[in-house]
């Protein structure tokens, strides 16, 4: 049975050919487009002023990881915005925080990025941001969705058509944000050795320049952004195998892996062990904690160590729905001095309301240079929990009476209906959800040991047994 094309809070994703086309991703840009100029309608652009003719002239930036589709699609969606008289200034092939950091510096109106995230190569999508450099609240995104299916554009004459110019000086204006975050000179005179997997994906080229710039000796591997990935995108243990191979026969400080896009990290320590998505978060609160008190945000399907590092500074942890949108807001409202999600995501409001690999290294690095401690020992100190994640095929509607009779399983649980359920008990908390950017649903489980975190799926997996026969 074909997938369905998948349009949410992250925007559009697909199989490209099957049910992500060049005539979809340009309507998409038409629909985008069309929201923008309703949004602005009647103000100056971005505070540029009126265009010539005394008409307001609206742009958007857009850029694409390095998926061979992604040229196709990125041009289609350029058409669609200028088919509505939107400007469009190419980034070529950049990081998703690298894309968001562009739409506030060129003082955009919204920005693109072509990538699927850490999704097989099959797959393609389109993400949108808005004037802020953030992905779309809920309510905005539901709009500019019903816009597409409406077939809602705005579309104008020639001589009102947008036009095309390219821009490239996302890597050197990334790295400039991201170092004013750190010590430069106290890092570098550690003089780390690194080994960094990038997954052929975008975040190769610019990550190599901030880890030179860094004082950091490289060891680069599937770096070249070629769009075919030389093992599955996603920076998780199974994938991960050759990194932490290579970690340890090199005698690095710390391996470092992106996804294609580039918004996510993960990290193996110096033995070569991988220590998970969770940590990379983790590791970057610390650090800092340990410089202020005061507010983190995070989702609620990330670990309770943050809470941990937060309660030994005398902070606090704000929880919101999955996705990087609500984390971002919650920072902004809270003013929080760190945020970011379990997936590896961090996000420093100092460089940009986005998750940001580049901002993870470079606070975990500032972190290494000065406790002096090894990673693995940190982890150590850190302690951790039991989590397991899985996810699995399920309808809307399979999906619904699961979390209903979940609701009657878990009676004497904390429940939180924020996003999905989560259930939080003495021991641990489990966190039912529908995914944004995949047909299946999530279920993550943490608990103090191993033997409570499996009782817990396996109630999951007899619900699930009970709803699908």
């Amino acid at each position: 049975m074909p997938e369905e094309l998948i349009i949410s809070i992250s925007g559009m994703r697909g199989i490209v050919g099957e049910n992500l086309t060049p005539s979809i991703a340009a309507e998409y840009g038409c629909a985008f487009g069309t929201f923008l100029k309703n949004k602005y309608a009647g103000k100056p652009a971005s505070g540029r002023g009126l265009a010539k003719g005394g008409k307001n002239k609206l742009s958007v930036c857009i850029g694409q990881d390095s998926r061979s589709s992604g040229q196709m699609l990125k041009s289609a969606v350029s058409t669609g915005l200028c088919s509505v008289g939107i400007d469009v200034i190419d980034l070529g092939i950049i990081t998703t925080p690298g894309a968001g950091i562009m739409v506030r510096e060129l003082q955009c109106d919204g920005g693109v990025v072509i990538t699927a995230s850490h999704n097989p190569i099959q797959y393609n999508g389109i993400k949108l941001l808005l004037g802020d450099g953030v992905a779309p609240p809920p309510a905005i995104a539901e709009q500019i969705k019903q816009y597409y299916f409406d077939k809602h554009f705005a579309l104008v004459d020639s001589p009102h058509c947008g036009k095309i110019t390219f821009n490239d000086t996302t890597d050197a204006i990334h790295i400039a944000r991201v170092l004013t975050i750190v010590d430069k000179e106290s890092i570098a005179v550690k003089k780390f050795k690194v080994v960094l997997d990038s997954v052929n994906g975008a975040g190769g080229r610019v990550t190599k320049k901030i880890l030179a710039e860094l004082g950091c000796e490289v060891v680069a591997i599937n770096d070249e952004p070629t769009g075919i990935f030389a093992h599955r995108p996603e920076p998780i243990a199974k994938n991960l195998e050759g990194l932490c191979k290579v970690v340890k026969e090199q005698g690095a400080d710390v391996g470092f892996a992106q996804d294609p896009d580039a918004d996510r990290l993960a990290i193996v320590d110096e033995k070569g062990t991988y220590i998970g998505e969770e940590y990379s978060l983790v590791l970057a609160a610390k650090y800092a904690f340990s410089r202020q008190s005061g507010r983190a945000a995070t989702n609620l399907s990330t670990s309770r160590m943050l809470d941990d590092i937060a309660k030994e500074a005398d902070g606090e942890v704000i929880r919101t729905a999955v996705g990087e949108a609500n984390v971002a807001a919650a920072m902004l409202e809270h003013d929080c001095i760190i945020g970011g999600e379990g997936n590896g995501g961090v996000i420093d409001l100092r460089v940009g309301p986005i998750r940001d690999s580049l901002v993870g290294i470079a606070l975990v690095l500032q972190l290494m240079a000065e406790t002096g401690k090894k990673i693995s020992r940190m982890v150590g100190e850190i302690g951790g929990y039991c989590m397991i994640k899985d996810k699995f095929a399920a309808d809307k509607s399979q999906a619904q009476q699961i979390l209903s009779r979940a609701k009657e399983i878990f009676v004497n649980a904390k429940v939180d209906t924020t996003d999905g359920c989560r259930f939080d008990f003495e021991d641990g908390w489990l966190h039912l959800r529908t995914s944004n950017t995949e047909p299946v649903m999530r279920v993550i489980v943490e608990a103090k040991d191993h033997h409570a975190a499996d009782a817990y799926l396996k109630e999951v997996l007899n619900i699930r047994r009970q709803i699908s026969g």
